[in-house]
């Protein structure tokens, strides 16, 4: 009786057939597994979900049931704000060799930094084998941390300021940059001017876009290319200066999202947002936030398969108000 209310009642208003449909359908996500601990990162492998988690495990979750395993570091996690195991990426020949480059923050006489690892999966748990980059000085905030791979076979590594904005105009400095890594362990930074960058995905065309938080509010979308400066702290939001690079898409003076993960799904960009407890789905031809899925809490990451799009809660980082069951996996129906 209450459907057949509603759809008159949407009919009488003048909505579209297909309007009714998505009134009617249910919920918009459904949970593939509950009950993680601070997820950040998620990949696919053979149907099976390996997710970092900040206070050093990895999720692995098949058929909807999950078991976290451990992780032997070389260094133990720094205890501060934000921090932990955060970027997570499969190599590319994960299924022969079992690794993934993973970056945490650890801590060295009460001083916390950043590194960048190979971890080697073996029996129900990962062993860190190699460092790649280690050293990078990070503040009790702005870690950055997002790892993904390129169209190129490269890895791309965020590195946030660190809490000092002058860190990201600051050509010797790593942080308040994105970096581009070979497999010899060799880097060069790609580009400069960012705040604290912890999204990364390629359209289909192989253009790069990055998010990242903005100082309060203006929270931004960019189209990166090598070599540019992305502006902060000297222009933020829709402000432009010669020489450095405006984005195309900003939450504006007076909404903070705090966008995290980004993915690209059947042509839009699909973006995780904490502060702003959404997926924003955006054109980034027009530069429009066209609609936000909403109802889940903070959301720290997204995945598309190309044919699902999947995404996970980060309520139970101190910041959100976690559920009995936080955090979850879910799938966009």
């Amino acid at each position: 009786m209450k459907k057949w209310l509603l759809v008159i009642s949407l009919v009488l208003f003048g909505c579209k057939e297909e309007d009714v449909k998505l009134a009617t359908q249910g919920p918009i996500a459904e949970k593939i597994t509950t009950n993680l601990n601070i997820p950040w990162s998620i990949n696919l492998h053979n149907n099976i979900f390996y997710i970092s988690e900040r206070v050093g495990t990895i999720a692995r979750i098949q058929g909807g049931s999950v078991v976290h395993e451990p992780v032997r570091l070389s260094d133990n996690l720094a205890a501060i704000s934000e921090a932990g195991l955060l970027g997570f990426v499969l190599k590319p020949d994960f299924e022969e060799t079992g690794e993934a480059f993973a970056y945490y923050t650890y801590d060295i006489n009460g001083e916390p930094f950043n590194k960048v690892v190979t971890l080697k999966r073996g029996e129900d748990e990962w062993q860190e084998t190699a460092i790649h980059l280690d050293g990078i000085p990070t503040g009790n905030i702005h870690h950055g941390g997002r790892l993904e791979i390129g169209p190129d076979g490269s890895l791309y590594v965020t590195v946030g300021d660190a809490g000092n904005p002058s860190n990201a105009q600051d050509p010797t400095s790593l942080n308040g940059k994105i970096l581009r890594m070979e497999d010899d362990g060799s880097f060069e930074i790609f580009s400069m001017g960012h705040r604290n960058p912890q999204g990364l995905a390629w359209a289909a065309d192989g253009t790069l876009y990055e998010a990242e938080h903005g100082q309060s509010a203006n929270d931004e979308i960019n189209l990166v290319e090598q070599g540019k400066n992305y502006g902060y702290p000297i222009i933020q939001g829709e402000k432009s200066e010669e020489g450095l690079e405006t984005p195309i898409v900003t939450s504006g003076d007076d909404e903070t999202w705090a966008p995290s993960g980004i993915t690209f799904h059947k042509g839009k960009l699909y973006v995780a947002t904490l502060r702003g407890e959404s997926v924003k789905v955006m054109n980034v031809e027009t530069g429009e936030v066209e609609h936000s899925i909403t109802g889940f809490g903070r959301v720290r990451d997204v995945f598309s398969d190309g044919e699902s799009l999947y995404f996970i809660t980060n309520n139970t980082d101190g910041r959100g108000t976690p559920s009995g069951d936080d955090d979850a996996l879910y799938r966009l129906k």
